[in-house]
């Protein structure tokens, strides 16, 4: 009788978090980061349609790096977990601390129960009425949880990003200077030090607390040129939700040239989170 071979639990857990990091580190970079009047997300990212940054729900915004079919099936499912929160109990009652919860548990349960962990990293923020009720979590390929004061990056060029907001982002910078923080340790991190991200290379999207009730907001075109601009720099982007009302972030995308790899795969399923306390 044939037995197979032994693989400890602890060899087991080191081979799966060694795949997973692999998996990120080929993913394009994102930093979110708060601003005097919100929360910025910044990531490189030239495509129009394939997004790593999205809406979740009215003050609540998501960011991920890594095996894009992978992040998108959560996003789809965490749009579904604050939709039906909201419309049981009370839109005040969808939290990104109990959505950061939600996606913890099925990112455990993927990594120890199926036979390969997600490939990808997450940032679940929400802007509060001030600067202090401001929340940015972040979630690891393993459940991990935790909570980041002020700015977080993620990616394969995570460490190198994260040493340059410590040392240069501050409490209450503005919007443009946390874009041009962001453009430049962005294009630092790639394989060439000398190169300039420009507008279209970028994929920017801010919550926006002076904002009635949906904050997310898409920067994009000659607004967010004006703001990388260093000689025409404003913060005065407008706070009018141009949406109209009752309309939502698309909850899925498909890429009409079938690109696929990481950052870059078709969604397939949707994974079923689960609703834990907050």
């Amino acid at each position: 009788m044939s037995f197979g071979m032994y693989v400890s639990p602890e060899q087991l857990m080191k081979d799966r978090a060694d795949y997973a990091r692999k998996g990120i580190a080929r993913g394009r970079s994102v930093i979110v980061a708060s601003y005097a009047t919100g929360i910025a997300f910044v990531g490189e990212n030239p495509s129009r349609t394939l997004h790593k940054v999205s809406e979740i729900y009215d003050r609540i915004g998501f960011a991920a790096v890594g095996k894009y079919n992978e992040f998108e099936n959560l996003r789809v499912a965490g749009i579904r977990y604050a939709d039906l929160r909201g419309y049981s109990y009370d839109r005040s009652d969808v939290s990104a601390r109990g959505l950061a919860n939600a996606y913890a548990q099925t990112l455990g349960t993927v990594f120890t129960q199926e036979s390969k962990p997600y490939e990808i990293e997450i940032t679940v923020a929400q802007v509060g009425r001030d600067a202090e009720q401001d929340q940015i979590y972040r979630l690891t390929y393993d459940g991990s949880v935790s909570d980041e004061p002020g700015f977080v990056a993620m990616g394969g060029a995570s460490d190198s990003l994260a040493t340059g907001l410590r040392e240069r982002w501050t409490e209450g910078m503005s919007l443009a200077q946390v874009l041009a923080l962001a453009r430049e340790l962005l294009a630092s991190a790639g394989a060439d030090k000398e190169r300039t991200l420009g507008a279209d290379q970028l994929e920017v999207a801010v919550l926006d607390r002076r904002r009635p009730r949906r904050t997310f907001r898409r920067l994009g075109g000659a607004l967010l040129e004006a703001l990388l601009d260093p000689d025409d720099v404003t913060d005065d982007i407008p706070t009018r939700d141009d949406r109209r009302p009752g309309q939502h972030d698309t909850l899925t995308r498909t890429d009409p040239n079938g690109a696929t790899g990481h950052d870059g795969d078709p969604a397939h399923t949707n994974p079923q989170l689960q609703q834990p306390p907050d």
